[in-house]
């Protein structure tokens, strides 16, 4: 996952999941506003946090169509190289356990909790 904000690297993780996210946004806060963000996957968690961090566009390699639809909800310009039903979670077994987590959230800062509590940062 990276940020961009001015042409600079701003923030940068492998952290795998949406603990990198999390980490971004409670060292960098409102300096997040108005970034470019890409990651791997783009789900509505994802989409989500990257409402409340007011991003300035997304990109995601794979993106689900409620990330998509949360994006275009909150305005957010993205691009995709793939568009999936739903993120899946690491075994391939499941829907992913933070978009369970948001499936009745539409609010990026109720969403940032629920995450932010989930991923014990």
């Amino acid at each position: 996952m990276v940020f961009v904000r001015d042409s600079k690297v701003i923030f940068e993780t492998n952290v795998e999941g949406l603990r990198g996210f999390v980490q971004a946004i409670e060292t960098l806060s409102d300096s997040l506003a108005k970034s470019s963000i890409a990651d791997r996957i783009v789900g509505k968690a994802a989409a989500l946090l990257c409402a409340y961090c007011r991003a300035k566009t997304v990109f995601a390699s794979t993106m689900s169509q409620s990330g998509l639809k949360t994006l275009e909800t909150h305005r957010i310009p993205s691009e995709f190289e793939s568009l999936v039903p739903t993120i899946l979670n690491r075994k391939k077994t499941d829907r992913c356990p933070f978009e369970k987590l948001v499936e009745n959230t539409t609010n990026p800062k109720e969403a940032y909790d629920k995450i932010r509590k989930s991923c014990r940062v």
